[in-house]
């Protein structure tokens, strides 16, 4: 008898593959098989899942790009995306299919309510994307990563919480070297996919800034766009600040356990990483989201005091150094938010989800 089969349906953003993966990852561990549904641009980002998930790439388009007859065809495209991920479930019918969001999500959840077959989707942000609100009262159950979440009236929602890779999970509540000891004093600074620009714009002034004695313990990681690195290299150099610049850190889990304070967009998988990890942050919500969700996936973290939110339009040089310089000055502040960040992590939010995945599939719970 063949295992279970799970289809994953995510986008091509970090925010939707993260908790995806982890969900792979784990399902795998379970005895079931897995398949990734996406589309040719989300398919470019699933390198971290694991080689036994396979990879089945469906036609999908998003009327928010391209010119008008990009948009014209965005529903025939989709349509034949639909229309190929039904044949292939036809052929080996998953136990159930798991939405993550993003427009590549769109063929496999269409297929799934289709075929009647059992579904959820699981929602990384404290606000709904798109494609998730429109199958949102077409499951049982929104698995929701941050909480609370704002859900549609009718729907039913689960705090589950976000799942995280197992090189997070790994470095769950890593023991942390509070500010004002001898040594370094290691700073991660995170732009996500979106939006790093002005992280790369104030952050390194705001450091170059502090006192004499703080700079020169400081070991700055910075992500910044490519088109920024040489810049902000060169910043740091003339400043005499050590600092490490890269549009990608392959290694976050071991930098992020290391860091005394993250500086950071709150995306929901930083979010979940830091809440694991255990490690205080000053949150630059994304500006131009607009849901403007990145603010409600930190309001839990400020609400407990495991970090502090600078919104962009306050967002400068002094304003940055001010708050860096009482953060960083001594032990006490910066392990209170440590302290506070780990009481809010999941790490076994694979672990819930996966279980949540095994009830649906059993009791074969569709919504139609």
């Amino acid at each position: 008898m063949r295992a279970p089969l799970l289809v994953i349906a995510a986008g091509g953003t970090g925010g939707h593959m993260f908790p995806a993966q982890a969900l792979a990852e784990e399902m795998l561990a379970r005895g079931w098989r897995v398949r990734l549904s996406t589309d040719a641009r989300g398919a470019r980002y699933a390198g971290g899942f694991p080689d036994a998930v396979e990879r089945q790439v469906a036609a999908s388009a998003t009327f928010a790009r391209g010119g008008a007859a990009a948009k014209v065809a965005v529903p025939f495209r989709i349509a034949g995306g639909v229309a190929g991920t039904i044949r292939a479930m036809r052929a080996d019918r998953p136990a159930l299919v798991a939405g993550f969001g993003g427009y590549p999500a769109i063929p496999a959840m269409s297929a799934a309510v289709a075929l009647g077959l059992p579904r959820l989707i699981h929602e990384q942000n404290g606000v709904l994307g798109k494609v998730n609100q429109l199958f949102a009262r077409r499951v049982p159950v929104i698995a929701c990563g941050t909480w609370p979440t704002e859900v549609p009236g009718g729907a039913e929602a689960l705090h589950i919480g976000n799942p995280v890779r197992s090189a997070i999970r790994a470095k769950a509540g890593a023991a942390y070297k509070a500010p004002g000891a001898e040594g370094p004093l290691r700073l991660l600074i995170l732009g996500g996919s979106q939006g790093a620009r002005v992280l790369s714009d104030v952050v390194p002034g705001a450091l170059a800034a502090l006192p004499e004695a703080m700079r020169g313990q400081l070991d700055i990681s910075h992500q910044a766009r490519p088109e920024d690195v040489d810049r902000v290299k060169s910043f740091y150099a003339k400043a005499g600040l050590l600092a490490t610049v890269t549009p990608f850190f392959d290694d976050v889990p071991e930098r992020m356990s290391a860091a005394q304070l993250v500086i950071a967009r709150s995306g929901a998988s930083t979010v979940a990483d830091l809440t694991t990890i255990g490690r205080p942050a000053i949150f630059i919500p994304y500006a131009a989201a607009a849901r403007d969700e990145q603010t409600a996936n930190a309001c839990g973290l400020v609400s407990a005091g495991a970090a502090e939110v600078m919104q962009e339009r306050d967002l400068t040089a002094e304003a940055l150094t001010a708050r860096l310089e009482v953060l960083l000055a001594g032990p006490e502040p910066a392990s209170t938010m440590a302290r506070a960040a780990l009481s809010l992590g999941r790490p076994d939010a694979a672990e819930r989800l996966a279980e949540l995945v095994e009830r649906l599939a059993g009791g074969q719970q569709g919504k139609n």
